[in-house]
C-alpha cells in the first residue's frame, strides 16, 4: 500500500506539471482526485487494511492526498501567471493614459431654466427672493384685492389645506400663484424694490400647458414715477435674453384683480413657427401663433394699500410667468407637451 501511495504521489505530481492548460488540467484533476478517481480508490484500500496498520497508512495516504492537491494548486497558479504574461506580451497597455470617466449627469430642465431667468433679471438690478409653498388666503387672496367669490377661491381651482383657519390670515393653501410674494416683500416696507421671486405654485389643473404643481416666476418694482414703459422695457429686455432676437411678444389688455391696467403677455410660438400649424394641423400647443405666458400690468393701489404703502408717492408693475410655458417656448426646444418634464424620461431628460 505503501508502494502504491508513493507511486500515486508522482504520477500525480507529474501530471499536473505537463498539464498544458485549464481544460488538460481538470481532467487530470479528475483522474486523480475526483470521487471515482485514484486517490479515493486508495483511500478505501486503507479501510481495507489490519486494524493494527490502518493508522499509519491512513495518515501517509493524508500526507500523499495533500502533497497531490499542492501540486494541482501550484501548477493552477503557473498556468494563470503564464496567461497573464502572454496578455501583456499580445496587448500593451500605456499605464500613464487616464481611464472612461463615468457618466456625469447634469441639472433639471427646469433648474436650469430658472438659472437662467434669475441670471437675466439680476444684471439689471432685480433680488433674487423666495416665499413659501404653504401660504396663508390673505396673502394670497386677500391682499391682492381678491373678494371672497373670486373664481381663483374656489376650491375647484385650489388647493386648500387641511388646517385651523387663522382668524386673520383666514385658510391655508398651497400657494397658488407667485404673486403673494408681493405682499410679503411689501410688508416688509424696505421701498424701493426690485425682486424677482421664484418657487413651485400649485393648481388643479392638467393638460398639454398646465400640471398640478408648476414653477412660477414673480417680478416686482417699486419706486417713484414707474410707468408702462418700465414694464414694457424689463419685459422686452427678458424676451430678447432668453428667447433670442428673432422672437416677437405682444401686451394684450387683460382683467386682473391686483394689477390696473393689466395684460397677457404672449410670444410668438416657437413650435410652430409663429404660423399655429405644423403641417395640416394646428399646433397643439398654441393653436393660433401665439402663447400665453403669464400676466403683468402696474400693481393695483389696493394693494400698495394692504400693504401699508402710499400709492399717491408709489407706484410699481408685476409680473408672473411660468417657468416651464417659459421654457416651452426658448428657441430650438420644441416641446409640445409640459407635462414631458414631470415624467422623468430619461430619453427626454438627457437632452438638456
Amino acid at each position: 500500500m505503501k508502494d502504491k501511495l508513493d507511486q500515486l504521489k508522482s504520477e500525480a505530481s507529474a501530471a499536473f506539471a505537463a498539464a498544458k492548460d485549464a481544460a488538460e488540467l481538470e481532467a487530470t484533476e479528475i483522474k486523480y482526485l475526483g470521487r471515482k478517481g485514484l486517490m479515493a480508490a486508495l483511500m478505501q484500500g486503507v479501510a481495507g487494511l489490519p486494524s493494527n496498520e490502518r493508522p499509519m497508512m491512513g495518515k501517509l495516504a493524508n500526507e500523499v492526498k495533500i502533497a497531490v492537491e499542492r501540486a494541482l494548486a501550484d501548477r493552477r497558479a503557473g498556468l494563470e501567471a503564464e496567461k497573464r504574461g502572454a496578455i501583456a506580451t499580445s496587448e500593451w497597455m500605456d499605464l500613464t493614459m487616464p481611464g472612461t470617466r463615468p457618466p456625469k449627469g447634469h441639472v433639471h430642465v427646469v433648474t436650469d431654466a430658472i438659472a437662467a431667468v434669475t441670471g437675466i433679471f439680476e444684471k439689471i438690478g432685480f433680488t433674487r427672493v423666495r416665499y413659501p409653498e404653504v401660504e396663508w388666503d390673505w396673502y394670497a387672496f386677500e391682499a391682492l384685492n381678491m373678494p371672497k367669490d373670486h373664481p381663483a377661491r374656489d376650491e375647484w381651482e385650489t388647493f386648500f389645506m387641511a388646517a385651523p383657519e387663522d382668524p386673520k390670515l383666514g385658510k391655508m393653501v398651497l400657494t397658488p400663484h407667485t404673486s403673494s410674494g408681493q405682499i410679503h416683500e411689501l410688508k416688509k416696507g424696505k421701498l424701493p424694490i426690485r425682486m424677482i421671486n421664484i418657487s413651485k405654485t400649485y393648481r388643479r389643473q392638467s393638460d398639454v400647458t398646465h400640471v398640478p404643481m408648476f414653477h412660477q416666476f414673480e417680478g416686482l418694482m417699486i419706486d417713484k414715477n414707474i410707468s408702462v414703459t418700465h414694464l414694457k422695457g424689463v419685459l422686452d429686455h427678458f424676451a430678447k435674453e432668453f428667447f433670442g432676437h428673432g422672437r416677437k411678444t405682444r401686451l394684450r389688455p387683460f382683467h386682473f384683480r391686483f394689477t390696473e391696467p393689466s395684460f397677457e403677455i404672449d410670444i410668438s410660438c416657437d413650435l410652430c413657427g409663429g404660423t399655429g400649424r405644423i403641417g395640416e394641423a394646428k399646433c397643439r400647443i398654441c393653436k393660433e401663433g401665439w402663447l400665453e405666458l403669464g400676466g403683468a400690468g402696474m400693481v393695483h393701489p389696493n394693494v400698495l394699500k394692504a400693504c401699508s404703502v402710499d400709492s399717491e408717492k408709489w407706484s410699481g408693475f408685476a409680473f408672473g410667468w411660468g417657468v416651464e410655458r417659459t421654457m416651452m417656448m426658448r428657441e430650438g426646444v420644441k416641446i409640445d407637451d409640459v407635462r414631458h418634464f414631470y415624467r422623468n424620461d430619461f430619453r427626454f431628460l438627457t437632452q438638456f
